[in-house]
């Protein structure tokens, strides 16, 4: 939610809903780093912690004026040395490089000071990890699944931004992480079938419309989509890929939690590491709800997305398009 709330509040019934969200999301950051309170979360020795860490400090990178800026000192303080029980476990060689760089790198926005060898290494072995065509290696290997999406590439972009902003020299690394993260956004809008759709493949597909991240955080931070990609048709893309998956019968239980499965209830789709908590990294799917509503993204009207376009028998089509 968080590059929504970053908008901000204003007088219109979104931005109204969008004060009281923004409300909600920081009491939550209050009880969830505060010792004292029943809803702490940072108490038991777990691996997990890294995680857990990393969507709380990536948040407050992307929304800072709202979720950190009207905190209390003290508030403040709780959030971070909750971040910093990060440090007493180690990552796996993996995309989970990235979560102690997303960390330090938001303590360091906040603080001033951090560790920085967690970012250093983690920038490092992605520059050594990258495999072409968009696409990094989730270690030193190729994985067939979407964690370009869910982690890598937005979380990469956003620590090397964060970086160059605290005067890191990153510039030339910043300018290939955007350039390769436009990359995999033109293929990720490529992968939605005509019926909006993409294809199910590798880990972690229960986490749904997370798919859709990079494709939508390219719009969100860059300003831009890569060309030849149409606002109006990326829009009707992301659009209909979203109501497939979350309007599909047993999606929701009777209460309304999100249950397993990739399309609807399917509990065996879950991976050995999945838990109903962890499904909610779909919500990294709605990305696009921080694009300014001015934005060409949404005052475009709507359009035929790629594979539209080339199963229609579309004579217009050329290579272009696709590249």
């Amino acid at each position: 939610m968080a590059p929504w709330l970053s908008l901000g509040e204003d007088e219109s019934p979104e931005g109204q809903l969008r004060a009281r969200y923004i409300k909600l999301a920081r009491q939550c950051l209050v009880n969830a780093t505060d010792p004292a309170s029943e809803d702490y979360l940072f108490g038991g020795p777990t691996q997990e912690r890294i995680v857990h860490a990393a969507y709380i400090a990536y948040p407050l990178l992307l929304a800072k004026r709202q979720l950190w800026d009207p905190l209390t000192s003290d508030q403040q303080q709780h959030i971070i040395e909750a971040l910093k029980t990060h440090r007493r476990f180690k990552p796996n060689k993996s995309n989970w490089l990235l979560f102690p760089a997303i960390i330090e790198s938001a303590i360091w926005k906040m603080t001033g000071t951090c560790k920085k060898k967690p970012i250093l290494y983690a920038i490092d072995k992605h520059q050594q990890w990258y495999l072409g065509d968009g696409v990094y290696g989730d270690g030193p290997d190729f994985h067939w699944d979407y964690y370009n999406s869910y982690v890598i590439s937005p979380l990469l972009t956003e620590t090397l931004r964060t970086c160059r902003e605290m005067g890191m020299h990153v510039e030339n690394a910043l300018a290939n992480a955007v350039n390769r993260g436009e990359r995999y956004a033109s293929v990720t809008e490529h992968l939605i079938s005509p019926e909006g759709t993409f294809p199910v493949v590798g880990r972690s597909s229960v986490y749904r419309i997370a798919m859709l991240q990079q494709l939508e955080y390219t719009v969100f931070r860059n300003g831009r989509l890569p060309p030849p990609l149409h606002a109006g048709a990326t829009r009707a893309a992301i659009t209909s890929v979203i109501r497939n998956m979350m309007e599909m019968p047993g999606t929701f239980d009777e209460n309304g939690w999100l249950n397993a499965g990739i399309a609807g209830h399917q509990p065996e789709a879950r991976d050995w590491y999945n838990y109903t908590g962890a499904l909610y990294m779909c919500t990294m799917g709605l990305t696009h709800l921080g694009i300014p509503p001015a934005d060409p993204f949404w005052t475009e009207p709507s359009a035929a997305w790629t594979q539209q376009k080339i199963w229609s028998g579309d004579e217009s089509v050329s290579q272009q398009l696709f590249k």
